[in-house]
Parts: C-alpha cells; sequence; structure tokens
C-alpha cells in the first residue's frame, strides 16, 4: 500500500487543510473509499500515529481517506465554518478527482470515532442515498437531540452555542430526526455502532440504538469491555473495516 499526505485549498472552509491518504497497492481500481474521521481533541494524523489502520487495511482494496475536522463536529454550524459540506461534499469531490475512487454512493463509507463517530452518522444520515455504509465507535449520540445542561465547561458551551445557535431538538444536528427521515425516504445507509462498557456516553449509545430498534431499522450494535481511549478503538476498527467491505458494493 501506498501513504499519501495531501495539502490542499478548501473553497468551502476558504483554508489550506490537510489530509492523509492510504491507498492499495494491488488492483487498478476505482477502489471504494472509507472516510475515516477523528474526535475533537485529534486532527488527522492521529489514526495513523494511534492505530494500527496502515496494518488492517494492507490487503483489503480500499482507499482510507483521513482529513482533518477541526473541532467542527462534521456539520454546517450556525455561526461558522461549513465542516459538514466540506466534509460530504466537497472532500470526496476532490478525492475522487485525484485518486483511483470510486464515484458512486455504492463506493462510499464513513466512520469514526467520538466526535468523529457523531460526525459519520451525520455525515451519512445528512446526506441520505451518498453512503453505503456508516459506523460509529463511542460517539456523543445526543448532540442537538437534548438541550444544553447547565453546569458544563464554558468552553464548551460557546462551541456548541457557535455550531447549533438556537437550534432545539428535531433540527438539522439531531440523529434522530435525521434517521426518521431516510427512513421515510428508503435511503438509509447500513448503520453499526459499538460502544465501550466502562464509557461514559454508553448511555446515549443504548438510547439510540433503543430508537433504531423502534422504528425496526436495521443495524449492527456491539458493546465491547473498555473505556473512551485508543487501546478500545484500536481494537474495534478492525470489525468496522469487515463491516464496510461486506457492505460497500
Amino acid at each position: 500500500m501506498s501513504f499519501c499526505q495531501i495539502n490542499w485549498f478548501s473553497n468551502t472552509l476558504r483554508k489550506a487543510i490537510d489530509t492523509w491518504v492510504i491507498l492499495p497497492n494491488q488492483g487498478d481500481g476505482p477502489f471504494p473509499v472509507f472516510y475515516l474521521l477523528h474526535g475533537i481533541s485529534d486532527d488527522h494524523t492521529s489514526w495513523m500515529r494511534r492505530s494500527r489502520i496502515e496494518w488492517y487495511v494492507r490487503e483489503l482494496p480500499l482507499i482510507v481517506v483521513m482529513p482533518d475536522g477541526g473541532r467542527g463536529f462534521y456539520t454546517d454550524h450556525i455561526n461558522g465554518p461549513k465542516w459538514g459540506t466540506y466534509i460530504a461534499q466537497e472532500l470526496p469531490d476532490f478525492i475522487e478527482r485525484t485518486f483511483p475512487a470510486r464515484k458512486d454512493a455504492g463506493g462510499r463509507a464513513v466512520g469514526g470515532l467520538s466526535m468523529g463517530g457523531y460526525g459519520a452518522l451525520r455525515v451519512a444520515l445528512g446526506n441520505p442515498g451518498r453512503y453505503a455504509s456508516v459506523n460509529c465507535h463511542s460517539g456523543p449520540l445526543d448532540i442537538g437531540h437534548v438541550l444544553q445542561q447547565s453546569g458544563k465547561d464554558p468552553q464548551w458551551q460557546a462551541e456548541r452555542e457557535a455550531m447549533l445557535g438556537d437550534s432545539v431538538p428535531g433540527g438539522p444536528f439531531d440523529l434522530y430526526e435525521l434517521t426518521k427521515h431516510c427512513l421515510e425516504i428508503n435511503k438509509l445507509p447500513a448503520i453499526k455502532i459499538d460502544h465501550g462498557t466502562e464509557d461514559w456516553l454508553l448511555p446515549q449509545a443504548r438510547s439510540y440504538v433503543a430508537f433504531l430498534k423502534e422504528l425496526g431499522i436495521p443495524h449492527q450494535y456491539d458493546e465491547y469491555p473498555g473505556d473512551h481511549n485508543w487501546d478500545y478503538w484500536d481494537t474495534h476498527i478492525q470489525e468496522a473495516l469487515q463491516f464496510h467491505i461486506k457492505n460497500l458494493t
């Protein structure tokens, strides 16, 4: 396999941005693409530095794209950058122009951890029919679904306000609402969610999965021993890769 470090200009963000890409060395392509998103305190280098993702995909006919998502939750902010448009539209367009990547929805998958887990679901469900499959590790899945609680970190409150504005549950950041819309128009991606049993965000995952079950939406959900850390994510990205390979048509 080959590894590329790319710096390119995003018209959506109006700035230069870094992206890391793993390319298969065998086959002629075009290859399906897996967009792999980082968490809130990380960047585009984190999956390569802190996991064995390069080793895990060494024999797969798959392009892995690791973009920089800032602290933007991969969504268009009410008062700030359009991280959602950049990730869901501009980045795939750039990748498909630059590399031997498939240009159809059946060849696109997205996943991530923590902030990137929420972001992966928001990107896939907020762009119906654009991704074949989505996975979420340890995601904060009530973003946009519940109102902000008092007593939280002031910096996070300011970030959340810039992102959500006065948005209330049921708005464009609410995974529950996005899921219902995809179900109504029959454009749901294949969904995989996993969470560590010692992770403080576990109740949010259980609530969202109960919602999927209530609506009869097919999904895969797994709980494993582990916390909100790289030991957990490095282990379970392996199941996510197999899930995507099975669902990419």
